[in-house]
Order: structure tokens, then sequence, then C-alpha cells
């Protein structure tokens, strides 16, 4: 496997990576058409650089076993939000992820559900918490 680069993806590097998960594993041409709706030279050329781009990074691994490279996911979106937090948190707070995660928790308007879904979260990574709430 390709070794991961420090270098976070770009927008458009993120559209591609996106159409692949959302899709699965593709060509070009496919991915192309998922991205702009077309097949066009300029279109496959675009996806092709940046598919070019993914893969020195490390984000994506190119099959070459039929004469038609099909590219998948190397970095899974979890992985990615992970690595785009951690440089967030890096950039605006010394590194440290609390004040990034408070904004978010107080200024994001959690629905019942996402907020149920950080309890079990916390109760999972920190057992203590669930015992303290139920005696």
């Amino acid at each position: 496997m390709a070794r991961k680069s420090t270098k976070d993806v770009t927008e458009a590097e993120l559209t591609i990576l996106q159409a692949i998960w959302e899709h699965g594993p593709a060509t070009i041409r496919q991915l192309a058409e998922r991205v702009y709706g077309e097949g066009g030279t300029s279109a496959y050329a675009t996806v092709q650089k940046l598919l070019d781009r993914l893969e020195t990074k490390g984000d994506v691994v190119r099959d070459r076993a039929e004469s038609v490279h099909v590219f998948r996911a190397a970095t899974d979106r979890e992985e990615l939000i992970g690595r785009k937090l951690k440089a967030v948190a890096e950039t605006l707070c010394g590194g440290s992820l609390t004040p990034l995660l408070s904004h978010l928790v107080q200024r994001g308007r959690l629905s019942e559900q996402e907020r149920s879904d950080l309890r079990s979260l916390i109760e999972r990574l920190d057992p203590s918490v669930a015992s303290k709430d139920h005696p």
C-alpha cells in the first residue's frame, strides 16, 4: 500500500474521493461522468491529474490488472475527517481538540439523536462516566 502523505487533499481531490466513497471503485471515465456529468477530454484530463495526485499522496490506489485502470479509495472518510480536524486543531487551537469539539457541540445545534450518539461514544471511551451518571 502507498505511504500516506502528510499533505492534505484539496477541494477538487476531495470531490473525487467522495465520488469513490459514494459509488465505489471506478475508472477515470466513470469518475469524470460522476463528477462533471460528462466524459469529455477536458473532464477526463482533470480527473486523471487529480487521481495522479491522490495516488502520490496515498489516498487512492490504482488497479492495473485490466487495460482500463480502476481506482479505489485507500483512505476512508473517517480517516480523512480525523486528519482534517487534527490540522484545524493544530492551526487554530495549539493542537488541542477540546476547543474545537466544544465549539462544534455548543454551536452545532445537535439533534437529540446526535447528543445521544455523543453520550454513548463518551461512555464507550470512558466507562467511568457511565458509572458516575448511573450509581
